[in-house]
């Protein structure tokens, strides 16, 4: 049984990217494993950590990243794969990054959490043993995004990763912020049409994130808003070999 490891950066960024793609590998026979990386608790949050929090309309008592791992597990149902894998790590509003402005700017000179993501993506790597893995582009320039990006391309990785366009950033501008353009122009460029059940796999995945919905689309109706404009299709960069016949895409 092959498998697919997909490394999001937080707990919606896979399925909001690619659920249509890992739903229909895992319907394919797929072992699919979908490992988030910044998910940690911490306890008493302050200043513009708590901020992001009470914005969702969530009190300082509630367990904010518990209520999303919960939300994930509920995604990764709906999109038919397996439970899925929560690393520790803390995102940026726990990590020094004090306000909106500095999530989408350059990372911090002292975050030093690339390095530490490079030994974790290698502990997963040697023990999932995936055939695929799939990975943010950082369209939007979150630096979490940016930071995951960082770790994954700081070696060689001798297996065929697809770069995801990160949603809904990708739907947000016209042009949306790509910080890392530079480094994906040069990889060609794969496409998936999802068919229905893909396609309503992924709108139920995303959905069940409810603490995020009404903060990033105003609601379902926005969500579903946001989907349309994608019109059904993934779009992704590729490096390494891989048959794309088998995994169903298309050049684009």
């Amino acid at each position: 049984m092959p498998t697919v490891l997909a490394l999001s950066p937080h707990l919606d960024d896979a399925a909001f990217s690619c659920g249509g793609l890992l739903a229909s590998l895992a319907r394919q026979g797929w072992r699919v494993v979908m490992a988030t990386l910044f998910t940690g608790s911490v306890a008493d949050p302050k200043g513009f950590a708590l901020a992001c929090q009470l914005d969702k309309g969530l009190s300082a008592e509630v367990d904010y990243m518990a209520l999303r791992r919960a939300e994930d597990v509920r995604a990764a149902t709906e999109l038919g794969i397996a439970p899925p894998r929560h690393l520790p790590f803390r995102e940026a509003p726990h990590r020094g990054y004090g306000s909106a402005p500095e999530l989408f700017s350059a990372p911090h000179s002292d975050d030093d959490i690339a390095a530490v993501l490079e030994t974790a993506f290698s502990g997963l790597i040697a023990e999932e043993r995936p055939d695929l893995l799939l990975a943010p582009q950082a369209v939007g320039g979150h630096v979490d995004h940016v930071q995951a990006v960082r770790a994954l391309t700081s070696r060689a990785v001798p297996i065929p990763i697809l770069w995801w366009r990160d949603f809904p950033y990708t739907v947000r501008e016209a042009a949306p912020r790509e910080p890392l353009a530079d480094l994906f122009a040069v990889l060609p460029v794969w496409r998936m049409a999802l068919d229905p059940e893909a396609q309503a796999r992924k709108r139920a995945a995303c959905a069940a994130y409810a603490s995020q919905i009404g903060f990033q689309f105003g609601g379902v109706e926005g969500l579903d808003t946001r989907l349309a404009r994608e019109e059904g299709i993934e779009r992704f960069r590729v490096t390494g070999q891989l048959d794309a016949a088998i995994l169903g895409l298309d050049a684009a």
